[in-house]
């Protein structure tokens, strides 16, 4: 079997696609489709979004360094997409995606109840590189949809049907092949 060689590019796929809440200075609220997104350390809780400079949220993210990641799911597939291909600039997609706000415990920006976790971000850095900035945050809170929460109270989000991102493409979870642990465990 023999491989192409291409130009340099990212090839991590797939990504979590997620729904990024933020707001203004004047109370104004956007959603944005992200999928460079990611955990950076546990302790301290860290996440990271990557935004290009010319999207709409990119301002309101930078001015008051707030934000949520509300993780997506199958249902709300359609919204997903919709926040990602059009700017809040024209138009509420809130509305247009009957997407409902709740309020968030640390931040001004929204959480997206119909999402069944919301991470709530504080920035703490912001690194420019090139097409994209990425804004490091600590993690102020986590809401898990009671839902996804079993018997023995272990959330368990691939109920939820996560949706990730590969190529231009969304998928959900699929179906599971082990555990962490697994290919050590004793038998």
């Amino acid at each position: 079997m023999s491989k192409q060689i291409w130009k340099p590019g990212n090839m991590v796929y797939p990504l979590p696609a997620v729904l990024v809440t933020c707001t203004d200075n004047n109370g104004k609220d956007n959603v944005l489709t992200i999928a460079w997104t990611g955990t950076i350390c546990t302790d301290p809780a860290l996440a990271y979004i990557s935004v290009r400079p010319e999207r709409y949220s990119y301002n309101m993210i930078k001015e008051t360094g707030e934000f949520v990641i509300n993780l997506t799911t199958e249902e709300l597939c359609f919204a997903t997409d919709y926040c990602g291909v059009r700017s809040g600039r024209d138009e509420d997609k809130f509305a247009k995606c009957n997407l409902t706000k709740e309020a968030a415990l640390a931040v001004k920006a929204p959480l997206i109840k119909e999402s069944p976790v919301n991470i709530e971000c504080r920035v703490r850095e912001i690194k420019e590189y090139g097409s994209h900035t990425m804004f490091v945050a600590d993690v102020l809170n986590i809401h898990a949809d009671e839902k996804y929460m079993d018997e023995n109270g272990r959330f368990c989000l691939e109920k939820a049907d996560p949706v990730c991102y590969s190529h231009g493409t969304y998928f959900t979870m699929g179906k599971k092949l082990g555990t962490f642990g697994y290919s050590v465990k004793k038998k």
